[in-house]
């Protein structure tokens, strides 16, 4: 495979900077696959979810659709005449040359990348045209990556052909950023709803609260966790641990020095194993049943969050530490750690806090949300955990 400098030349001429501007992330739903007996429960699932496009060779089915979604058809035959008034986007296929149409209908092309040359041609296309549509035929991903690389400041889109939704998983994260654009032919109008999960940008940040330190406990042995990581953390970077529901505590990652072994700055000392931590779509797992793979969220002082996975979880019999503290809203909170000076809290500012140092009043950083929580889920109900 040739690298992305020989595959970008410089002579290509950028789109104008006036259509540089990308919104994150986005789906189109391919109807040309979808049985005619399905088509309308798909149409209506991706009005609802708020899927950017619809692809069709039909334009007549295209004409009905409403202005909130993106009419592309496909042409197979340049010389068909198109009614500009029935679509936005006309795509050509096979690599075609766009079509010169109205000034209201912007061109795109599906460019199928199976070697060096189609690559190329993908290159090319996504600096000149405004919407690419690719399809891959190997399994590996470094032919997207070049193309993503070669779009990059381009203002050309990029909108790759995607199997299934575990493939649409993938591709979003591809080079960071990811294709633009997700293509799917869905089986289902459930796999709209899904799709549309997959592109709906995760929740960024959250707001943390100070939590008050009321009494520090040396409690005697039991089990606790690490929690290794496959990424690098950051100084003032934790995950979300604590005793109750309702409170957690910002546990630090081993960024920080220690006098008689390395910084692991991969792991958080977490706590011990009946301890909630906090994992995406707002949900809590226990400690011990965490599994490498599986993602968690990791938190920085600021409120800054993001998904990372877990390489691997160690739990090991330790001396156990009990912190507790009250909310700004006067709620009572705990976390049970490891009794070792170097396991850490973070507090406002991103400070660090030895738990072994701790006294009633210090101030730490947590979360408190106001719902209890049924097999890891927030519910609105009573609950008085203690």
């Amino acid at each position: 495979m040739s690298s992305s400098t020989d595959i970008v030349t410089d002579d290509i001429t950028p789109l104008a900077a006036a259509d540089t501007q990308r919104d994150g992330h986005f789906a189109w739903i391919d109807l040309r696959a979808v049985p005619a007996a399905l088509r309308d429960a798909v149409v209506q699932s991706a009005i609802h979810h708020r899927i950017d496009g619809i692809v069709s060779d039909d334009a007549g089915l295209l004409a009905d659709l409403p202005p909130t979604i993106r009419r592309v058809l496909t042409l197979t035959n340049r010389d068909e005449i198109v009614d500009t008034a029935a679509v936005d986007i006309v795509l050509t296929e096979n690599g075609a040359p766009p079509l010169d149409v109205a000034a209201t209908v912007e061109n795109g092309v599906h460019v199928v990348v199976s070697d060096a040359d189609t690559l190329r041609d993908a290159c090319e296309a996504v600096r000149r045209v405004a919407w690419t549509v690719l399809t891959f035929t190997d399994p590996t991903k470094i032919p997207l990556e070049i193309v993503i690389a070669a779009a990059e400041n381009s203002g050309g889109r990029t909108i790759t052909v995607v199997n299934d939704i575990e493939d649409a998983e993938i591709v979003k994260l591809v080079l960071e950023h990811g294709s633009d654009g997700l293509l799917l032919s869905p089986q289902s109008a459930d796999d709209v709803a899904t799709l549309a999960e997959v592109i709906s940008p995760s929740a960024d940040r959250m707001d943390l609260t100070e939590l008050t330190v009321t009494k520090v406990e040396h409690i005697g042995m039991g089990e606790r966790a690490c929690i290794d990581t496959c990424s690098l953390l950051e100084k003032d970077e934790g995950c979300l641990i604590g005793s109750f529901s309702t409170g957690m505590f910002l546990s630090c990652s081993e960024t920080h020095p220690l006098p008689y072994m390395p910084t692991r700055p991969f792991r958080w000392n977490a706590g011990a194993v009946h301890s909630y931590v906090l994992v995406p779509g707002n949900r809590t797992r226990y400690v011990s049943e965490l599994q490498a793979g599986q993602p968690i969220l990791a938190v920085r002082s600021d409120g800054s969050v993001r998904e990372v996975r877990i390489g691997r979880v160690k739990i090991e019999r330790r001396p156990l530490i009990s912190v507790t503290a009250t909310t700004e809203d006067g709620r009572t909170v705990n976390v049970i750690a490891q009794d070792d000076w170097h396991v850490r809290l973070l507090g406002p500012g991103g400070s660090v806090n030895n738990v072994t140092d701790l006294t009633p009043g210090d101030r730490l950083l947590g979360y408190a949300p106001s719902e209890s929580r049924h097999v890891g889920l927030p519910i609105t109900e009573f609950c008085d955990e203690r």
